[in-house]
């Protein structure tokens, strides 16, 4: 069966024909790789040159990561597509494991694999290896599993390519959070296992205060919306509740941490209603604690809203 390696990249000459060769280095050997140009102004093309023969290079206006990730599912002649950021690397046996799992079950739509974080450099990060199974613990309809923790590390992804199509690939209109989106329909809609192995390494990039912020912005936006789609029934209260808990309060600690105090009570007035056992209450005092007088102010002005109702 034909795996379609998507690698969507920008401006990352030198770590894209890393990229290349670590799907190259793949003990499964039936691929086909896909470079996704994203409009780079660097010297990309050229150093892919010596590869043409390899791959398949495809060049295209700047859009956004998520506008090269379609572009190459697009372009996907392979039954399978398996993403790749052309930062991060795949170890050698990452494709062979997923394609198991793919072909003994054809009930499941994407499966996911453990993964180890590692610096610009290229070091591992002590302490960061992630199997997904405490997240995931069974394989299936895991919605709501999904809804809960639904951060997803892309190059982690193996999908049938039909599936991928099926939803309409990532949403272009987000600048961050796009993968939590992603991840959220096809688990609405398809099973998902884990292969539980450290099978990639994932770069840390450094971001600006401005790209934080917005990423947790994105997150709450994107879950919330997801959230509020769902029907009655669709999974279970308690489930829901944790998700709704659990979104307000890792967002709100976050833009605290960063200085944007409002937004952060905000979120923990939005958490409010959904606090029901000691742990909750604990983290909902220490984000009043981080915002101080915000925090009081916002719960005072809410509560005068709803009075007025």
């Amino acid at each position: 069966m034909l795996v379609s390696a998507v690698i969507p990249t920008y401006n990352r000459a030198k770590d894209v024909v890393i990229a290349v060769e670590c799907v190259l280095a793949q003990t499964y050997k039936n691929i086909e790789i896909l470079v996704c140009d994203d409009g780079s102004k660097d010297n990309t093309a050229e150093v892919l040159a010596p590869y043409r023969d390899r791959i398949r290079y495809l060049p295209k206006p700047n859009g956004g990561v998520s506008s090269a990730r379609n572009w190459g599912i697009e372009h996907a002649k392979g039954e399978i597509v398996a993403l790749l950021d052309s930062d991060d690397e795949w170890l050698p046996t990452k494709i062979a494991a997923q394609m198991e799992v793919m072909t003994a079950r054809p009930e499941i739509g994407m499966v996911l694999t453990g993964f180890v974080r590692m610096t610009e450099e290229r070091v591992d990060v002590p302490g960061t290896v992630t199997t997904r199974r405490v997240e995931y613990p069974r394989d299936g309809w895991i919605l709501s599993e999904v809804i809960r923790v639904p951060a997803l590390c892309p190059s982690t992804v193996m999908i049938r390519t039909a599936i991928a199509r099926a939803i309409g690939g990532f949403d272009t209109t987000l600048r961050t959070a796009e993968d939590l989106d992603f991840h959220l329909r096809v688990a609405r809609e398809y099973q998902i296992a884990v292969v539980p192995t450290t099978l990639m390494r994932y770069m840390e990039n450094p971001q600006g205060l401005g790209s934080e912020m917005r990423t947790y912005r994105d997150y709450v936006f994107v879950v919330e919306r997801f959230l509020d789609t769902l029907a009655p029934g669709e999974v279970g209260k308690q489930d829901l509740r944790e998700a709704y808990i659990r979104m307000y309060l890792k967002n709100a600690l976050g833009l605290a941490y960063h200085g944007d105090v409002k937004a952060a009570a905000q979120l923990g007035v939005k958490a409010l209603p959904f606090v029901r056992n000691p742990g909750e209450a604990r983290t909902l005092a220490r984000l009043g604690a981080l915002v101080g007088r915000n925090f009081y102010d916002v719960v005072a002005q809410a509560a005068r809203k709803r009075v007025s109702r």
